[in-house]
């Protein structure tokens, strides 16, 4: 099986083009405690000052930094005090968007998720499903906030898997620009975290 990191120019585009090809596309985490990777089945994009939903909306602060950054950088923040979330920043620098992974289909290190979802036991396909379900899977925290995603301890990488037909709808969990059809899913697949219709 053959895979490569992704770079910086997938990244540098446009930010709905970068989230449906993301869809297929593997997510890696290496630590001390072993290496955990997913691929990517579902994701949403948030784009700039102009989108309610994003970060980037009440502009420039030292909390979304990452986001006016240059593409193919994570940004890991935690929501509501309880779950971490992790981006791929994309467009140019100055041009603050990112792609939220929402959820994973587990592939390698699935002992170590397990482990790391605690005692209860959790379904094999359940692991990564959810954005703050996949942080705590992968091990994923504050610690990867701002990581270069090609050269990093965090990538996302390209093994060449097949996804099938892509479907977008509205990007779910949050109060305002929820009205954006701009999460996009894998059809059908059971690690999907939200609507799959």
């Amino acid at each position: 099986m053959t895979s490569a990191r992704l770079p910086h120019a997938f990244y540098n585009r446009p930010t709905l083009d970068v989230t449906a090809d993301l869809i297929g596309k593997v997510l890696v985490h290496e630590t001390r405690a072993g290496l955990a990777a997913g691929m990517i089945v579902e994701a949403e994009a948030y784009i700039g000052e102009g989108d309610p939903a994003c970060h980037a909306a009440p502009g420039p602060t030292r909390r979304n930094e990452p986001l006016y950054g240059p593409p193919g950088v994570a940004y890991v923040y935690l929501n509501y005090g309880m779950h971490y979330l992790v981006n791929a920043v994309t467009e140019a620098k100055g041009a603050p968007a990112a792609v939220l992974i929402r959820a994973l289909a587990p592939l390698d290190g699935i002992t170590l998720m397990s482990k790391r979802r605690g005692s209860k036991p959790v379904r094999e396909g359940d692991l990564c499903r959810g954005p703050g379900n996949l942080t705590r899977a992968l091990g994923i925290s504050l610690k990867e906030n701002r990581l270069d995603l090609t050269s990093s301890r965090l990538w996302i990488e390209d093994r060449g898997l097949a996804t099938g037909r892509l479907r977008w709808g509205t990007r779910i969990g949050i109060t305002r620009g929820a009205d954006r059809p701009w999460r996009c899913w894998a059809a059908g697949h059971a690690s999907v975290s939200g609507r799959r219709t």
